[in-house]
C-alpha cells in the first residue's frame, strides 16, 4: 500500500501545505486525494506568493481583474486567493461529505498584519467566510493574545477556524477554552455545532529546527 495512504489506518489525516491554480485545475490535487488519501489543504500568503510569482497561470486572471481599473495589491490578492480556495474546496467536498464534515477542509488565513488586531481579524474572517461561501472552509486565525477573543467570537458565529502560530501547551489550552466558549455561545443562540470544525496547528517544523541545532 502507498505508505502515505497507509497513515489512514493509524488515524492520521494528511493535509497538503500547498496550493496553486494550475495544480487544482489540472487534476493534481484530485490525484493526491485519490492515491495518497490527502484529506485537506492549507495555504498562507507565502504559498500564494510562490504560486503567483513562479508561473504565468495567474497573468490572465490578473489582467481580467484590472480591466475595470486599478486595484490595490491587497484586494487583487484576495480576489485571486478566494477563487483558488473555492476551487480547492470544491475538489475536497466529496471528502468532506464522505466523512460527515470531520475532514476535507481548505484553510485560508486572515492577513498577518491583523495578528494584533482583534476587531480587524474578526471583520476579515467574516468577509472571507461570506465571500468563499464553502462549508469546508477553515479561516486561519493566529493564537496571539488578540487572536484568542477573535477565535471565541468567530466560533460563536458558526465559523470554522484553523488556529495557527501555536508554540506552547499553555497557549494551546487557552485556544481550546476559547473554542469551547465559542461553541457554547453558538449553541445558546440555537446554532447546530455539528458543522463547526476547528484544528489547532502546532508548528512541528519549528521544533525540528531547534532540535536539529541541539543534535549538531
Amino acid at each position: 500500500m502507498n505508505p502515505v495512504k497507509a497513515l489512514e489506518s493509524h488515524g492520521q489525516a494528511v493535509w497538503l501545505d500547498f496550493l496553486a491554480r494550475g495544480f487544482v485545475a489540472k487534476g493534481d490535487l484530485k490525484k493526491l486525494i485519490d492515491t495518497d488519501g490527502v484529506k485537506g489543504v492549507t495555504s498562507n500568503p507565502s504559498i500564494f506568493e510562490k504560486a503567483i510569482g513562479s508561473s504565468d497561470e495567474y497573468d490572465a486572471p490578473i489582467g481580467k481583474a484590472l480591466k475595470g481599473g486599478d486595484r490595490n495589491v491587497a484586494d487583487l490578492f484576495e480576489r485571486l486567493a478566494v477563487e483558488d480556495i473555492q476551487n480547492a474546496a470544491d475538489v475536497l467536498r466529496p471528502v468532506y461529505d464522505h466523512l460527515n464534515g470531520h475532514d476535507g477542509f481548505v484553510s485560508l488565513e486572515v492577513s498577518p498584519y491583523l495578528a494584533m488586531d482583534t476587531k480587524g481579524t474578526v471583520a476579515e474572517a467574516r468577509k472571507l467566510w461570506k465571500d468563499i461561501h464553502r462549508k469546508n472552509l477553515m479561516v486561519k486565525v493566529p493564537a496571539t493574545l488578540e487572536g484568542l477573543p477573535a477565535i471565541e467570537q468567530l466560533t460563536g458565529e458558526g465559523i470554522s477556524i484553523n488556529i495557527t502560530l501555536l508554540f506552547s501547551q499553555k497557549v494551546y489550552l487557552q485556544v481550546a477554552e476559547a473554542y469551547l466558549k465559542g461553541l457554547e455561545k453558538y449553541v445558546a443562540k440555537g446554532g447546530d455545532p455539528s458543522h463547526v470544525a476547528s484544528v489547532a496547528s502546532f508548528f512541528v517544523s519549528r521544533i525540528d529546527s531547534v532540535v536539529d541545532k541541539q543534535l549538531d
